[in-house]
């Protein structure tokens, strides 16, 4: 479930909690709504850990410059 997915299941979630007023014989309708928006938080928190993972480049062999040593000598002894 992508970012989108879950912005739309914490949206109807919403709608389903706050703007409705629809009644179901069996099923509560308030509580449907909220399991939706949590789950919805849930998806889009384990969604954005995972995508933070992946933004972050790969040091391959070919991607890093060659470390140069540079060395500096006060003392000179001769």
């Amino acid at each position: 479930m992508g970012i989108g997915g879950c912005i739309i299941l914490i949206a109807v979630g919403a709608v389903i909690t706050f703007a409705t007023d629809w009644h179901a014989k069996g099923v509560n309708m308030d509580l449907l709504g909220l399991i939706m928006m949590a789950v919805g938080m849930i998806g889009l928190a384990a969604y954005v850990s995972i995508f933070k993972r992946r933004r972050i480049p790969p040091t391959a062999a070919g991607d890093v410059p060659p470390v140069v040593e540079e060395r500096y000598y006060t003392d000179r002894r001769y």
